[in-house]
């Protein structure tokens, strides 16, 4: 029983309805508008949106995790955090990637980084947090085994979501996209963010589950508790390649 239904205000409910979502289905239903999502994605108006896999924020001895014990995040957390970018996200953005470049569709990667050397343009939040990748830096690059190829999008930012900080919503009307799968770090941060932005603005939005990540697993299934089904679909790697090579041929 939670704390809250112990509360003197609570007594005398019915707690087995305090745990259902009354409006799933009616949420649902819209999410999973399978026949736009499929002409999107023939017609060539879906993008894979990869956020911020970067030596800031993804890679150990670098950026937030320079100094390990320093960076605020317990070692055990930095543990799992990185064993499951290794061991799964990181191979399935990239699985993702090449479904996504083999049937000619764009592939965005958004990353942050600053606009200059020493960081004034950023947001009061990134100030705050001391996140800065500046121009030419290490932090400012992408992971190698998800970077950006040929002239795929790069979309340089300084604040957690990529749609409130950037002009990218601009960009992708100019080029036809109304739908996005979306997946990168951290999965309850910029993730979180950008898909709830995308989804207000009217975007169809996909989120995969085991292509993001974050520190622990209590906040990475949290976020996709909250985002299922109101904000996104959530759909496994298996069950986003699948439908698209269904819907689009080479």
């Amino acid at each position: 029983m939670s704390e809250d239904y112990k509360k003197t205000d609570l007594q005398g409910l019915n707690e087995e309805f305090l745990h259902i979502d009354p409006l799933e289905e009616a949420y649902r239903e819209f999410m999973h508008d399978d026949a736009a999502l499929r002409r999107s994605l023939a017609q060539h108006h879906t993008a894979l949106l990869v956020i911020d896999l970067q030596f800031l924020d993804a890679a150990p001895g670098h950026g937030v995790f320079a100094d390990a014990a320093r960076s605020g995040v317990p070692i055990e957390a930095q543990e799992y955090y990185f064993k499951r970018l290794d061991h799964v996200v990181l191979p399935n953005v990239r699985r993702l990637q090449d479904t996504f470049r083999e049937r000619k569709l764009e592939v965005i990667h958004t990353r942050i980084q600053s606009l200059t050397q020493g960081g004034r343009d950023r947001s009061p939040g990134h100030k705050r947090l001391n996140l800065h990748a500046a121009p030419g830096s290490k932090e400012a690059e992408f992971l190698p085994e998800v970077a950006p190829k040929g002239d795929e999008l790069v979309i340089n930012k300084t604040a957690s979501g990529v749609f409130n900080a950037t002009n990218i919503e601009y960009i992708l009307r100019n080029m036809g996209i109304n739908a996005l799968f979306v997946c990168g770090v951290y999965t309850n941060e910029c993730v979180s963010t950008t898909v709830r932005d995308a989804s207000d603005r009217g975007f169809y939005t996909t989120l995969i589950n085991d292509a993001c990540a974050t520190v622990t697993p209590e906040l990475h299934n949290a976020t996709l508790a909250t985002i299922r089904d109101r904000y996104a679909r959530v759909l496994t790697t298996d069950e986003a390649v699948s439908e698209i090579k269904k819907a689009v041929a080479r």
